[in-house]
């Protein structure tokens, strides 16, 4: 049923995944960049502490922003996967399996997100290891993150690889859009690969290297949810594979 349904009305999945797509990028910006960056000092895991702490509910939000960007990636990972169907069974299912353990890897490091906060105010801990020590449990809960962030986030590289190629060969989506995902997917690939295995040289690239990559998603996010797709020749592409 699904697959008739996406055969006769593409758009309004097109349009659903725009919107989900805006949800995620606006929800992590802010979660990431206005909340959970603000709270951790780099290098000192005490100030830190001290931050989060203070500052419990803003950090709560910043984590809910987190796992709500996993929430809506589901869907949303689905949704292209019908709309690019059509180009090709076979490599759009490699960008679904390439995505699907991206999202497994992120659920994860959103798990030492949620340990954080419980970390710093348990009585328990304060006895067992002392103050000085239960930030050094925090910075290790939050280094996980990072460390499983960046692995999910080299997954997501290669999902926006392949799903550049079948926007560009699709032919009911514009080619450019194709082209500037599969930029962001390589970008997403030196920066990730770069802060997991050469820090010094992620210091030079970040966060300059990720521009890319914001560019060729809301470009993708803004098509979809303003234009959709271009459902005469969706439906052209949708013939020619059943002939074939």
């Amino acid at each position: 049923m699904a697959i008739r349904s996406i055969e006769t009305a593409p758009l309004g999945y097109a349009r659903l995944g725009g919107a989900l797509y805006l949800v995620i990028i606006l929800s992590g910006a802010f979660a990431e960049g206005f909340i959970i960056n603000k709270l951790i000092v780099g290098g000192n895991a005490a100030a830190t502490a001290r931050n989060i702490l203070a500052s419990p509910m803003l950090w709560q939000v910043g984590v809910a922003g987190n796992v709500l960007v996993v929430l809506c990636a589901v869907p949303l990972l689905w949704i292209e996967y019908l709309l690019l169907r059509p180009v090709s069974k076979n490599l759009v299912l490699l960008a679904l399996f390439f995505n699907l353990v991206s999202l497994a890897v992120e659920a994860v490091s959103k798990v030492f997100l949620l340990l954080v906060l419980p970390t710093l105010e348990s009585a328990q801990y304060q006895h067992v290891f002392g103050p000085q020590q239960v930030p050094m449990l925090a910075n290790l809960a939050l280094k996980s993150h990072e460390i499983s962030f960046n692995i999910a986030l080299l997954f997501f590289g290669f999902t926006c690889l392949v799903n550049g190629y079948l926007l560009f060969k699709s032919g009911y989506f514009p080619r450019v859009i194709g082209v500037l995902m599969q930029a962001a997917g390589a970008c997403y690939l030196v920066a990730c690969w770069a802060a997991l295995f050469a820090p010094v040289l992620a210091g030079k690239l970040l966060p300059a290297a990720l521009l890319p990559c914001l560019v060729g998603e809301l470009s993708w996010c803004l098509w979809l949810l303003v234009k959709g797709v271009d459902s005469a020749k969706w439906q052209e592409c949708v013939s020619e594979n059943q002939e074939v």
